[in-house]
Order: structure tokens, then sequence, then C-alpha cells
């Protein structure tokens, strides 16, 4: 009976081992999915609010029906994974804002891009991504933002609202007014924490992509066959964009390749706008406002390495604080001009005394690359750009 009793503690000190490691090297057991909670439950319609404290994450596998705006308030999250695409034929009142405090993790990759898009192939089927961030803007402190009236603006310079890349955006945007404009790609006050990089924006009824003060810097922007001007910035930007390529729609409709301001009601309002923009191409048509680069309002910038492709003017510098900085300093270098009628103009603020245009206002360099390729499409947004 003794040898019994052993036998039966034996056999169940052995028992729960066995199970354990049977249940460890079945290694074919299905992990079940993450099920998608908050305004990501119904593809369908996709619209609302992600609340603070609250992490949506969307559904890769899904095609998701924009059907009004999405806010991410102030302390939510929302994430998009690679190979994700949005869909929306909601005009104006279909749109992304993400929230001073909110974040937004749109990441694809170069073999499976982020798609915000329309079935319509239409311009101004929808209204754009907007971000709105705390750092400094010349507008004021703060300031509300013309989509979604989000607020934005502060004294944060290194504010994070998270990170676009590989992000295709197409047939968004709207002019309402010449004050409140949908663009694809809406940056408002947004700070140095936040990553912008390999980012897309086609065929849109406004501006490509557009900086509304702020500090975030970027990199790999295509911005083609958009209605108004391919890069705009405004309101006291201080950043970097590498590697830009622009261009007009192929029936000439378009401004701009740069639109650059300071701020209209204060040319020497601080902090002033002065990024670095390097390694650009600017590819436009002789109608319209056909200027490669207007940099106007008091804007200062340094740029390097541009090519101009097909304006009727190149370089055009308006009001006394920009012409002041610009006119003969070398701020501009390494200029490809090819089809270009004028390659430079100055103009003082009483705009119909031009100034003079000086020796040294750009450098040109024939052999300049601009975005990498010329006047080509770059290499680095082949798989991914659209183009």
């Amino acid at each position: 009976m003794k040898k019994n009793h052993l036998k039966v503690l034996a056999l169940a000190l052995l028992l729960p081992a066995a199970f354990a490691v049977q249940s460890c090297s079945n290694e074919d057991d299905p992990i079940p999915p993450a099920t998608a909670t908050g305004i990501a439950s119904n593809p369908n319609d996709f619209r609302g609010e992600v609340k603070s404290g609250e992490k949506v994450t969307l559904d890769a596998t899904e095609v998701y029906k924009l059907t009004g705006g999405v806010h991410v308030k102030d302390g939510g999250q929302l994430i998009i994974p690679a190979g994700t695409r949005i869909e929306s034929t909601g005009g104006t009142s279909a749109y992304v804002t993400v929230e001073q405090g909110g974040k937004i993790f749109a990441n694809g990759t170069a073999s499976a891009p982020v798609v915000f898009t329309s079935p319509t192939g239409a311009p101004g089927s929808w209204g754009g991504i907007v971000i709105a961030g705390k750092a400094p803007i010349n507008k004021g402190t703060t300031a509300s933002a013309e989509v979604g009236n989000a607020t934005y603006g502060g004294t944060v310079a290194n504010d994070n609202s998270g990170s676009l890349t590989y992000v295709r955006i197409e047939h968004s945007g709207a002019i309402f007014t010449g004050e409140k404009e949908f663009n694809g790609l809406s940056l408002f006050g947004v700070g140095s924490g936040t990553t912008i990089s390999n980012i897309s924006i086609l065929n849109g009824a406004d501006d490509g992509i557009e900086f509304f003060g702020g500090t975030v810097n970027v990199s790999n922007i295509i911005s083609v066959g958009n209605e108004d001007d391919g890069f705009d910035w405004t309101e006291g930007w201080n950043g970097t964009a590498t590697n830009v390529y622009t261009k007009r729609r192929a029936n000439g409709i378009g401004n701009r390749g740069i639109e650059a301001d300071n701020n209209a009601e204060n040319n020497n309002a601080e902090p002033r706008s002065n990024p670095t923009i390097k390694n650009a191409t600017f590819i436009g048509a002789t109608s319209g406002e056909s200027d490669g680069i207007k940099l106007r309002v008091g804007t200062y910038a340094t740029i390097d390495n541009v090519v101009l492709s097909n304006w009727n003017t190149g370089i055009n510098v308006e009001h006394d604080a920009s012409v002041a900085y610009f006119n003969g300093t070398g701020k501009i270098t390494n200029v490809k001009f090819d089809a270009v009628t004028t390659k430079a103009s100055v103009k003082a603020s009483a705009g119909s005394i031009a100034a003079v245009l000086l020796a040294n206002t750009f450098v040109e360099n024939a052999s300049a690359t601009g975005a990498g390729n010329g006047t080509a499409a770059p290499a680095w947004a082949a798989t991914w750009g659209g183009l």
C-alpha cells in the first residue's frame, strides 16, 4: 500500500508539468486578432472622437470609409498601420484633425504606405489632414485652425504630435474663402518632436502642404497636381525641409512651387518664418501665378540645391523686409533654371516701385540635382509616392 501511495503522489506531481510543456509547445494555436474599438469599430462609418486616454488602432485589412470629421483629442492616440486604406467622398465635412496633446501614428512602409484617398478621384473629395501642436507661432500666443477649429500655437518648440511616415494623401482640399482653406496636409504650430517623412500629396483642390508657424522638420515630400501652391508656409515656421518635389498638373492648373510668408499684418512679427530648404525641385507651368519660389511679407529662409523648371519667374521676392534679407546676400544657392523666362525679380512693399535686383541674390549651378533627379521624379518616391 505504501508503494501505491508513492506512485499516486509522483503522478500528481508530474501531470501539471506535462500540461505546461504541452501548452507551451503548441505554437500553432491561433492568436485572436485585436478587437477594433471606438470609432474604428465600424469601418463603413469612420468618424467621431478619439478621446483622452483612448488608443484607437485601425485594422490594415479593412477599407475605412471616412464619413465625417475625426478628432484626436488631447491625450488620445490614433494608430494607423502600414497598408491601411481610408476612402472618403464626404467633402469638407470629412477630415482628420489631431488636436493639441493628441497624437497620430500613421506609419506605412515603402511597399505598404498608408493611403488616404477618394474612390471618385475628384479633387476636393475630402478635407485633408490637420495637425495642431503647441509650438510657437507669430499670429498670437495661440490661434484657431482653419479646419476643425482646433487651437494651435504655444511655447513648446519640441512638441510631439506623433508621426506620419510613408503616407499618401489624394484628392483632398478645398477653398472656402481667401482666409479659410483645406490643404492636403496642414501643420498648425507643429513641434520638432513630430516626425513627418515620406509624404505624398496628390491632386488636391488647394495647397499640397502648408505650415502655420511651428518648428517641425520634414523630409521626402511629394506635392503633385494640386490646384494651388505645392509647398506653403506662414506665421513663423522655423524648421527644415529636405528632399521636396512639386509639380503642377499637366493641364496647367495650379500656382506656385513655394509660396512663403511671415505675417501679412506685421511683416517683422516674431518668431519670423525662417526655414532651411535643401534639395528641392519645383516644376511649373506658365499660366496662373507662375513663380517657382515666391518669398514675401517678411519671410526669411536659406535655400540650397534647387531645380526650377517651366516658370515665368523663377524666384520672386516682395516687400521690404524680405527684399532686404535676400537681395544680394547669397541666401539662395546652387540653383538650376530650366525653361524659366525671368530668373529672379524683387519688388518693394510699395508695389509699383521695383527694387533693384542685386548680384548674388541667387547663385546658379547648372549641375544642381534638386530633389535628386533634376526635373524627373525622385527615385526615393518610386514605390510609394503614386507618381
